[in-house]
């Protein structure tokens, strides 16, 4: 390593070091030190993994989609009956506070819901409290580099867990499916990969929605294909792409879809918008980004950096 490499890659490190020491968590009611956030190990979400969360972003100080996100989140709590301890509106300046009190502009910001405190056994209603976590720190999923060279990506052996044993509607705490097809990719080496259902069509990525384009259609897999309901992903169909005189169908996609593709991105909360440039030994395109990728990519970078929309 260069000389100038050590010294960024140790200042790096300082600044990291310099945030922990100041970051506030905000547990349960209460902004405490990164140091005194503690959960209790008989808490139903360490133990079985009994709760739902969300990834939030800040863009120069506004909260992208937090009502949306916010919304989603209660709906998950509902699905698996979890009742939240705060409500939406307290939750909501729960996170408008923590963001404040760790005083970054831009962030990512991981707000959970677990089951809470209880016994041993499964059952979740002897928990009389569900616990309320707000994070907020820096996050870049993927290098700079891929945003505009493309990423590749593979195709997990492991199929997506199906609606009927887990809806994927509710974005749960348990992401062990999502994480052992994540190192399927890792084992690639490679940063994403493409799950398919247990009928054979393209679901999504491990942590990203995935999208099409032919002959200047786009496209993207319904949610009864079993995905998460991505707000990234409803951004881009029903605001952005409309912006731009772009319209965006929903289809079942088969992987021979994908590979015949024109143009394959993927959206997320934490990737934002990336191109795919190969999926396994399929090139995709030209093998780069493609154009209409990088206007979607551009003109969101642009509206998030200017007037990130909230609601």
């Amino acid at each position: 390593m260069s000389a100038s490499a050590t010294t960024s890659a140790s200042t790096a490190s300082s600044s990291e070091s310099d945030f922990s020491s100041r970051q506030r968590i905000w547990l349960d009611g209460e902004l405490v030190s990164r140091a005194e956030a503690k959960v209790s190990v008989y808490d139903h979400a360490l133990l079985y993994g009994d709760g739902c969360f969300e990834g939030i972003r800040v863009y120069n100080g506004r909260i992208f989609k937090l009502r949306s996100h916010l919304e989603r989140l209660y709906r998950s709590a509902d699905l698996i009956r979890l009742a939240p301890a705060y409500p939406m509106r307290d939750l909501e300046q729960a996170v408008r506070d923590t963001v404040e009190a760790n005083g970054l502009a831009d962030a990512y910001i991981r707000v959970v819901l677990t089951r809470g405190v209880g016994t041993l056994g499964l059952h979740p209603f002897k928990c009389p409290r569900s616990g309320t976590i707000v994070i907020v720190d820096a996050i870049q999923l993927y290098p700079e580099e891929l945003y505009r060279e493309g990423m590749k990506v593979i195709v997990a052996k492991r199929p997506r867990i199906p609606m009927q044993c887990l809806d994927p509607a509710v974005k749960s705490l348990n992401y062990l499916n999502n994480i052992l097809a994540k190192v399927e990719a890792i084992d690639a080496e490679v940063l994403e990969a493409i799950m398919l259902n247990t009928d054979g069509f393209v679901s999504e990525c491990t942590g990203d929605n995935i999208f099409a384009v032919r002959d200047g259609h786009i496209s993207t897999p319904p949610e009864d294909a079993g995905i998460l309901h991505g707000i990234t992903r409803a951004f881009v169909m029903h605001e952005l792409a409309p912006a731009l005189g772009m319209r965006v169908e929903q289809r079942p996609m088969r992987l021979e879809d994908l590979y015949a593709a024109d143009e394959v991105f993927l959206t997320g909360t934490a990737a934002e918008i990336i191109g795919v440039n190969a999926i396994g030994d399929h090139a995709i395109g030209n093998g780069g980004v493609g154009p209409i990728t990088d206007t979607l990519e551009k003109a969101f970078r642009d509206r998030v950096r200017t007037d990130a929309p909230e609601d």
